[in-house]
């Protein structure tokens, strides 16, 4: 049986973005939901979709999976392991290729732009992946998605208790819905195109990270204070001080990301 679309990462937060504009255009037969946990089958079949069960660490389970598959979203594994996530992304292309899948979507991010040398480390398995796809043969598109608008806690390390906001750059980052993001991929998908091409989903318009303190203090009527400090000044200040108590390689990590939006990787 033909499937014209998989939606892989049907339950994470960009996944079933897309697989809502599949329901709200597209006719049920067309599609399906993909997800690692079985116990999600129900939830999709209650609703009259169908539901596919994938494992990026069995090949078996990927190889069922794709049978019968035309166009398959391929969602990246959420693991901070990049050795791991490689062998993940690696399987997930090996079966897409035995599948002979027509169209693979990859959704990547968009540190860098349209070019390959980003300096976050986060975007180093997607750069990877990528090739992984144009060494395999399959048609593919890249889709690198922005940064979502709602992960701006996450970009300032800012909660709500927070008096002070220090970060090593003020230097202004698109950032888009996460909703306006799913809608554009899954439009891509159905309208098809770009292949083996990098597709770049962002916002018209960026903002500085110090703007956005300032929406906070509008929104929530405090006096959130902005500091932009050195690197070494960064990391001292959130190992000794995070609210959220993350490790020091969380920050070691985070802090590749704002050298490559101090260089214009993001805006």
């Amino acid at each position: 049986m033909i499937l014209k679309y998989l939606i892989v990462g049907a339950t994470g937060g960009l996944g079933e973005k897309v697989l809502a504009h599949f329901i709200a255009t597209r006719p049920a037969h067309e599609y399906a939901a993909a997800s690692t946990q079985e116990s999600n089958r129900k939830l999709f079949e209650d609703r009259g979709i169908a539901f596919r069960r994938i494992n990026y660490d069995e090949p078996e389970v990927l190889d069922t999976a794709f049978d019968g598959v035309e166009n398959v979203l391929f969602v990246s594994t959420n693991t901070f392991d990049n050795d791991r996530r490689r062998r993940q992304h690696q399987n997930f292309v090996d079966a897409a290729a035995r599948a002979k899948i027509k169209h693979v979507w990859y959704t990547s991010l968009a540190f860098g732009g349209f070019t390959s040398n980003s300096k976050a480390t986060v975007q180093t398995a997607h750069l990877e992946t990528e090739e992984m796809l144009r060494r395999s043969g399959l048609t593919f598109t890249s889709i690198r998605e922005g940064l979502y608008t709602d992960a701006f806690p996450l970009m300032l390390n800012w909660f709500p208790e927070s008096a002070k906001i220090t970060l090593p750059t003020n230097e202004p980052m698109a950032m888009a819905l996460r909703s306006e993001l799913g809608e554009a991929t899954a439009r891509l998908m159905i309208t098809g195109g770009h292949e083996n091409e990098i597709v770049l989903l962002t916002a018209e318009a960026p903002i500085r990270p110090s703007e956005i303190v300032t929406v906070i203090n509008e929104t929530t009527h405090r006096q959130v204070e902005f500091e932009r400090v050195s690197t070494e000044a960064f990391l001292t200040a959130h190992e000794e001080g995070d609210l959220g108590k993350k490790p020091k390689a969380f920050f070691e990590s985070i802090l590749t990301w704002y050298e490559d939006i101090e260089i214009g990787g993001c805006d």
